[in-house]
């Protein structure tokens, strides 16, 4: 019997076998709980760092707007338009640069006798098919829009054919500017650590104009005064690049649109600087390749083309660089561009 039960007992398992069978399959489960618990954590940590340094730039004014389009000029132009809402303009001013610092709304406003209620709706540093996606946004945004005017240079119709016309997710976009979401998650959304620093350092001294010639300041309407004396040494344009006809395409299309939905349209050559025409362009071909593929762009429509480049007299001195106008001078380009577009009101 002895014998039996031994024989029994050896092939019936161990009850400290068993725990150690238990702890061995445990081992690993416990090790990946361990293991997730630390990257969450550790995950927590970066985050809660990160918005940490967001909020000390936000507390010194050196908090750059969320990266829509990784433009800080762009960038901060949505931010203004979240804060400032531009209730029901009347006219919309598209472009880049150009339209951005030579509209005067309160001057525009002022000589069309409230007729006219514009929004400048121009973003720096686009070529024209970006500018028409801008407009897009927001014509579709803003029904009372009833005229749009988009001022441009030669340089604005280059390269659109491998520049991608959205600069921003526009659902992104509709939900900061017009639905009130908070700008917090886009902050990691559009991470870029190099931009994000680089940004921070330099856009508290632009928002206070401390920086003249390249200011982020808005007036009620969206402007972008250049109140300077000062002028960039070189004019800090070259030669244009070669005109892209994918640009003229997009100013096609939009006028299509416009002239569907009968809202005017009126495209505005800006003023060009007198010695970087001299010097580019002495003979007037290209300028005036410009002018006419404009005008071929157009003809199907009911869109008008002024020709302010050759019409207004506009000395050095109101320029800052070989395209940009000191704020005086946009003053003044104002006033002559309301004439322009006063035979427009009846619509209105």
């Amino acid at each position: 019997m002895a014998q039996i039960a031994k024989k029994f007992n050896t092939n019936r398992p161990d009850a400290s076998t068993d725990t150690n069978a238990g702890n061995a399959a445990a081992a690993p489960a416990f090790a990946f709980r361990r293991y997730l618990a630390f990257v969450l954590l550790g995950v927590s940590g970066a985050l809660a760092a990160f918005y940490g340094a967001l909020l000390m730039l936000q507390s010194t004014d050196n908090l750059p707007p969320p990266a829509f389009a990784n433009s800080l000029c762009i960038d901060e132009k949505l931010s203004f338009m979240r804060e400032q809402p531009a209730g029901s303009p009347n006219l919309l001013v598209i472009g880049s640069s150009v339209a951005w610092r030579h509209f005067d709304g309160a001057t525009v406003a002022s000589q069309s006798k409230g007729v006219l209620k514009p929004l400048n709706g121009a973003f720096c540093g686009l070529h024209v098919n970006q500018s028409a996606f801008t407009a897009n946004w927001l014509l579709d945004r803003l029904p009372s829009i009833r005229q749009v005017v988009l001022i441009a240079a030669p340089q604005d119709f280059s390269e659109c054919s491998i520049n991608r016309q959205a600069i921003f997710n526009r659902q992104d976009a509709d939900d900061y500017v017009y639905g009130g979401a908070s700008p917090w998650p886009y902050y990691l959304r559009y991470f870029s650590p190099v931009s994000l620093m680089g940004n921070a350092r330099r856009v508290k001294a632009r928002r206070a104009n401390l920086v003249e010639l390249d200011p982020l300041v808005f007036t009620a309407y969206g402007d972008g005064p250049l109140k300077t004396a000062d002028s960039l040494l070189g004019m800090g344009y070259g030669q244009s690049k070669p005109l892209d006809p994918t640009c003229f395409q997009a100013l096609e299309s939009l006028a299509q649109r416009l002239q569907k939905e009968g809202r005017p349209f009126t495209v505005v050559s800006s003023p060009l600087h007198p010695d970087w025409k001299t010097t580019e362009d002495a003979s007037g071909e290209f300028i005036n390749d410009f002018d006419a593929r404009l005008v071929q762009s157009l003809k199907a429509t009911s869109a008008r083309f002024w020709d302010a480049d050759s019409e207004l007299k506009t000395s050095n001195a109101a320029f800052t660089d070989a395209l940009h106008l000191r704020w005086s001078a946009a003053q003044d380009f104002s006033i002559a561009l309301a004439k322009q577009l006063l035979p427009a009101h009846s619509s209105q």
